[in-house]
């Protein structure tokens, strides 16, 4: 097993996600509302 991490991780992988998971994503957090109450966060999604 310690031989696994050990190992260099591959370089230049570059990842394309789609502009609908972009668009998806970027809508997502537009909605998400974090409300911090006391000790207590309240996460909401204001549709």
């Amino acid at each position: 097993m310690a031989k696994l991490y050990s190992q260099n991780p591959k370089k230049d992988k570059k990842l394309n996600p789609k502009d609908e998971t972009i668009r998806f994503i970027l809508n997502y957090s537009k909605a998400l509302s974090v409300i911090n109450y006391k000790n207590m966060e309240f996460e909401a999604l204001l549709n």
